[in-house]
């Protein structure tokens, strides 16, 4: 069976794990209080990090999560943002919702998955 790799693991999660040539990111969420602008280049910042340290880059998203807290007044500022980072021809399957997230300082949550 092929190994399974995880980091920065908490009782609760893992924020990293690597298995079979696929990267799973846990959601990421950006500075509370923040608009979901300044939030959702946070998120990429921490993706690119962690991507980078499973060896691999946006360019092998597989599968893309977002979640906001108001889709009707955030969509459109976050997607600002994802479509100035994700490379032309890249983009991967994504889908977004509305939730309720962790605190309501936070405004979006990402969740990837990436081929290695």
């Amino acid at each position: 069976m092929p190994e399974i790799v995880r980091k920065y693991t908490t009782a609760r999660m893992s924020q990293l794990v690597i298995h079979n040539g696929i990267a799973y990111l846990a959601g990421q969420v950006g500075a509370e209080g923040k608009s979901v602008t300044v939030q959702t280049e946070a998120v990429l910042e921490k993706i690119d990090a962690l991507l980078q340290e499973a060896g691999t880059n946006k360019s092998n998203l597989l599968t893309a999560q977002i979640w906001l807290s108001d889709i009707t007044t955030q969509f459109a500022d976050m997607n600002t943002v994802w479509d100035a980072w994700v490379p032309e021809g890249s983009a991967p399957a994504r889908w977004t919702g509305e939730a309720k997230l962790a605190t309501p300082d936070y405004h979006v949550e990402i969740i990837v998955t990436a081929a290695i």
